[in-house]
Formats: structure tokens, C-alpha cells, sequence
């Protein structure tokens, strides 16, 4: 059983998104299907620092994947059929359906998708941080 952590802090203001995050992340239930990996690629000459998630789908078509952006949480779906005009003497290998969601953070983008060799990859760019600093002014009232 895993803890989440209590955001109620009088010195946390703001931070109520991130704990409906985590309580939207501690919600979520897998069966571990499909098996991915996610990796760090440094920066290359034209591309930003970004991260790869790679699911192994062997057997899936590109037509029967989909990958979408749903409030800040990426969605990929397989949908295979059942091909009725096969006759199994063994069936190892089901049809099968999954999702598996990955909630963003602000600002992640989506640069991309690749399906190779039973890998399904997507691409995403970390968002640059701005240092912002700004000076407030203090009024004085008598």
C-alpha cells in the first residue's frame, strides 16, 4: 500500500493540482500490459533534452494503435479482433486490448510516435524552465 503524501501545508499554496494528480496516478490499475520502458536522451544538435516511452506491442498494427493527449495525460490504446477465419490448434498468442495512461506534467509535448519492430515509441520534450524573477513593490499607507 502506497502513501500519498498530504498537500494541506499552510506553506503549500497552489499545489491542489498536483494532489488530484496523484490521486488520479494512485487510482489508475494495470495489469502490467504492455511492458514499457522510459528513458532520458540527452540533448542532440537540433532536439531538447526530452524523454522515450517504449511499450512493446508485437502483434499490433499501427492501425490498431492509438495514441492521444487527454488533460495532461497521454492515453495509448491497442485494439486487436479476433481473426474468425483462422482455426487454432494452440493459442498462445490472444487478441488483446489495452491502455496504458501517463499523466504529464505542464507544458510536455508530444513530439512524436515510431513503430518499429514491435516497438512503439513516443517522444516527448521536457518544457525548458524559466527563471523568472520579479520585483514587488511595496506600497506604504499611512
Amino acid at each position: 500500500m502506497t502513501r500519498i503524501p498530504n498537500l494541506n501545508s499552510p506553506f503549500l499554496l497552489g499545489f491542489d493540482d498536483i494532489e488530484r494528480a496523484l490521486d488520479r496516478v494512485s487510482r489508475t490499475t494495470s495489469d502490467g500490459y504492455p511492458p514499457y520502458n522510459i528513458e532520458r536522451l540527452a540533448r542532440a544538435e537540433t532536439l531538447p533534452e526530452r524523454l522515450r516511452i517504449t511499450l512493446a506491442v508485437a502483434g499490433f498494427t499501427r492501425d490498431q494503435l492509438d495514441i492521444t493527449v487527454e488533460e495532461n495525460q497521454l492515453i495509448i490504446r491497442g485494439r486487436q479482433q479476433d481473426d474468425k477465419e483462422r482455426q487454432y490448434l494452440h493459442r498462445g498468442i490472444a487478441a488483446r486490448q489495452f491502455q496504458r495512461s501517463f499523466l504529464l506534467a505542464d507544458g510536455m509535448q508530444v513530439l512524436g510516435a515510431d513503430l518499429t519492430n514491435g516497438l512503439l515509441s513516443v517522444d516527448l520534450a521536457r518544457p525548458e524552465p524559466e527563471k523568472m524573477i520579479r520585483k514587488i513593490d511595496i506600497s506604504v499607507r499611512d
